[in-house]
């Protein structure tokens, strides 16, 4: 017989009951971001953000939408907790949203914006018989698959954070200097849809920043966003595979922010970006801050990046032939083993955390 103990909490943790009410949360969760999702798309957050307070005759009349779907997603909405009910008028209940609610939801200038998840979420639900399929044959879901949601669902929840990441770059006085240095040029792989680029450019008025994605889509985006910021002058975008920077250099920087553990072959980019920097220059990863090991007590950050890989990132990563398959969970240890297979010697942390992120200064 062990001789361990076990405490009533932990006892009652694997019980039928327990688990029961886990699936129950979970699925009561999932019903809220997918009716995120819905309010998103036909408009009705928005509408209530503008407007004020409506019932549900008025909120389909205002967005071109159904009566009878509206009152019972502002029902469910007022159940949930994001709106709630206020004196009716003309016989019908009328709903606000409660205080916050809008930021979360509407403001995608906001480091609080969140609907962009609901979104993300929706998209690889969307794919779930390719993934199913994929995780049968190890196999995988590209990210042209996931399709506009995900692509957009990604740059938008992204773009506040990156908004103020040149800020962050500067307490790095390395970094710092070689962005504010005349004339720089620096590589912005996986650039996406262009924000981090347009940040730096923002930033610092001499840099030129240079983005490189393998999506034709998020490229157009990325132009678009450049012209509409009034950066469009210093930041060009390539349709160039990462591991091929080094015909493109060389810069005074390369910054991977957010993609490297999405990339099939990290190892071949990070040597790409070792051979395209010059040799004082900078090469920076962001990545998702995941902890140095696996931790059967780790919190909800880390449930929140498998789940991420499990329905994004690593079926997009193993979509391509020979991929590491890396995922979300891209832990200090595995940045710094492929760095040093790429050439470098180490991965030094730099910023600790940013949000979901912390940044790497390779040496």
């Amino acid at each position: 017989m062990s001789g361990t103990i076990i405490d009533d909490d932990q006892a009652s943790s694997g019980t039928a009951e327990h688990v029961a009410d886990k699936v129950l949360a979970a699925a009561l969760g999932w019903v809220d971001l997918m009716a995120i999702h819905l309010g998103s798309q036909l408009g009705w957050y928005a509408a209530l953000t503008a407007v004020g307070p409506m019932d549900s005759e008025e909120l389909a009349t205002a967005t071109g939408t159904s009566e009878r779907y509206a009152r019972e997603w502002l029902e469910q909405q007022c159940l949930s907790g994001i709106l709630r009910q206020v004196p009716s008028r003309g016989g019908r209940a009328a709903f606000a949203l409660v205080p916050g609610a809008a930021e979360v939801l509407t403001d995608a200038s906001s480091m609080s914006y969140l609907e962009p998840l609901a979104r993300m979420l929706a998209a690889s639900a969307h794919r779930i018989p390719q993934l199913v399929e994929a995780y049968r044959s190890g196999t995988g879901v590209s990210w042209e698959d996931f399709g506009r949601h995900a692509r957009e669902s990604q740059a938008d929840m992204n773009r506040p954070w990156f908004t103020a990441m040149p800020q962050k770059l500067q307490e790095v006085e390395r970094i710092h200097t070689r962005l504010s240095a005349p004339g720089a040029r620096v590589a912005d792989i996986g650039t996406g849809a262009g924000w981090s680029a347009i940040a730096l450019a923002r930033e610092y008025p001499s840099l030129r920043v240079e983005g490189f994605d393998v999506d034709r889509c998020s490229l157009e985006d990325a132009e678009a966003n450049a012209a509409d910021a009034g950066v469009g002058d210093r930041v060009s975008f390539h349709l160039v595979d990462a591991a091929d920077l080094a015909d493109h250099g060389p810069f005074d920087a390369v910054f991977a922010f957010e993609c490297l553990h999405d990339m099939p072959h990290p190892i071949e980019v990070l040597a790409a970006a070792r051979a395209a920097v010059t040799p004082e220059g900078v090469v920076v990863v962001m990545d998702e801050a995941a902890a140095d090991e696996f931790d059967t007590g780790a919190g909800d950050l880390e449930r929140l990046l498998y789940g991420f890989s499990l329905f994004v990132c690593l079926p997009d990563g193993m979509s391509h032939p020979n991929s590491v398959g890396t995922g979300t969970v891209m832990r200090h240890d595995t940045l710094r083993a492929y760095a040093r297979e790429a050439g470098w010697k180490d991965a030094e942390v730099v910023v600790p955390e940013f949000g979901l992120w912390r940044f790497y200064l390779l040496s």
